[in-house]
C-alpha cells in the first residue's frame, strides 16, 4: 500500500483552457510522489480535468485546486466564483457538457457545495490499491 498518511496540495488556477493541462501534470507528479497505482492515477487526472475544465468554462475567477488523501480516500476539490450562466443538459450530438456525467460515472463519491465565496465540485476515489513505496 502507499503512502497512507493524510496529504494535502494546493493550486490556483488561472482562467484559460491551458490550465487544464498544467493541473493535470501537477496532479499527475503528485500522485506518482504519493505512490498511488496507475488506475487511481487515470480516474483522478479524469476528475481533475472535468472539474478544472468546468472552472474554467462555466464559472468565474477566481478558481483553486485542491487533493487530499487521508484515510484511503483521494479527494479533489475545485473551487470557483461561481457559475456564470445557468447550467445546461448536453444534447444528443453535442460534443461539451457531459463533464459532471463523467465524474458521476468514475467517483466514487461527489457533490457540490455552494458558499459565500462561490461553488466547491469535489469528487473521492478509494485509493486502498496503492501501489507498494519503493524500498528506502
Amino acid at each position: 500500500m502507499g503512502d497512507t498518511r493524510d496529504q494535502e496540495f494546493m493550486c490556483p488556477v488561472a482562467h484559460a483552457a491551458r490550465d487544464v493541462g498544467h493541473a493535470r501534470r501537477c496532479v499527475d507528479a503528485l500522485l506518482a510522489h504519493w505512490h498511488m497505482s496507475p488506475e487511481v492515477v487515470g480516474d483522478a487526472l479524469l476528475l481533475v480535468s472535468e472539474l478544472v475544465t468546468n472552472a474554467v468554462s462555466h464559472a468565474l475567477p477566481p478558481a483553486v485546486l485542491r487533493v487530499t488523501s487521508r484515510r484511503g480516500i483521494l479527494r479533489i476539490e475545485v473551487t470557483d466564483g461561481g457559475p456564470v450562466d445557468e447550467p445546461r443538459t448536453a444534447g444528443l450530438h453535442d460534443e461539451h457538457g457531459r463533464g459532471m456525467c463523467i465524474v458521476t460515472a468514475v467517483a466514487t463519491q461527489h457533490g457540490t457545495v455552494v458558499h459565500s465565496g462561490g461553488v466547491t465540485h469535489w469528487a473521492e476515489l478509494h485509493h486502498l490499491w496503492a501501489t507498494p513505496s519503493p524500498a528506502p
